[in-house]
Order: C-alpha cells, then sequence, then structure tokens
C-alpha cells in the first residue's frame, strides 16, 4: 500500500509510493502527518504527507472517475453481483465480443473466479439472463469518494 496525500486543507487526493512520499519531504512540498515504522534517515516511515500548499482539484470533479477493475471491485465491496461471495475478478454484462463495452462503469460489476464453478466462468460469454443469471444489484458509475483507499468503505 502507498503513502496517502492530504491537500493542505486534509482533503485525501491520491496515494503515492514511499519513494515519492520520501521526494516531497526532501523537496519540502510536504510534511508528515501520521507516521509508522522505522525512521527513513532524518524522516519518520511516512504513512499520511500532508502538501504544505493547496493544490486546486478541478480535475477530480470535472467528470466521473476513471474506469478501472480495482475501481470496479472497489465499489462493489468485492461481493460478487451474482450470487454474494467474495469477488476477485470482473465482469462484463453484456460481453465484449457482443459489444458490449470494455472499460464501462454500467457494463461490468465484481464477480467471484478462479474455479469451474464461479459465476463468472458460469456465465463466460453469455449475458445473465443466458446463464441463469441475476444481478444482486445494479451497476453504476462511483463517486469519487468510492473509490478512495482509506474513505471507500464510507457511505
Amino acid at each position: 500500500m502507498g503513502v496517502l496525500v492530504l491537500n493542505a486543507g486534509y482533503e485525501p487526493l491520491h496515494t503515492v509510493s514511499l519513494p515519492h512520499a520520501i521526494r516531497m519531504l526532501v523537496r519540502e512540498v510536504a510534511v508528515v502527518h501520521e507516521s509508522d515504522g522505522p525512521d527513513l534517515g532524518v524522516f519518520p516511515r511516512p504513512k499520511v504527507v500532508r502538501l504544505l500548499r493547496y493544490v486546486v482539484m478541478k480535475w477530480r470533479y470535472s467528470g466521473p472517475p476513471r474506469w478501472s477493475r480495482s475501481g470496479v471491485l472497489r465499489r462493489d465491496r468485492h461481493t460478487c453481483a451474482y450470487c454474494g461471495r467474495r469477488a476477485t475478478t470482473v465482469d462484463h454484462i453484456t460481453p465484449v465480443s457482443r459489444g458490449g463495452a470494455r472499460t464501462s462503469w454500467l457494463n461490468t460489476v465484481a464477480a467471484c473466479g478462479g474455479s469451474a464453478r464461479s459465476c463468472n466462468a458460469r456465465k463466460a460469454d453469455r449475458t445473465p439472463a443466458e446463464a441463469g443469471l441475476t444481478l444482486r444489484f445494479p451497476p453504476r458509475v462511483p463517486r469519487w469518494e468510492e473509490l478512495h483507499p482509506l474513505t471507500g468503505l464510507s457511505t
């Protein structure tokens, strides 16, 4: 897991790698807000850093979040949309081979996978109706807050 970056107003922005966070501290654009583990040279090991100057986040609110596999899993809380078990993969409701969008929030849901009995394997290259499956919840475009690692479980 990376290091959380807070804006100067304490809003979460994103996460960065530990080396990136150390570079931010060296350049004095951020300070350690929360740390864990042993010190790294003159700095405590950062878990959360806060920017010293406010960054305007117009990009964040100018449109919906960009689609990602991890975003779908987080949006659906790692719960299979077909059976309710733990989801490990993403399923396209309308298969891509049948014209379904590959990277659409509204065409993808979290699904259980990894075995021949999983919902993803059962559905295969069919629609849910053809496979005898029903969606427990409809897909939707998530809010920005839902996709953030530390705030993703809030409603």
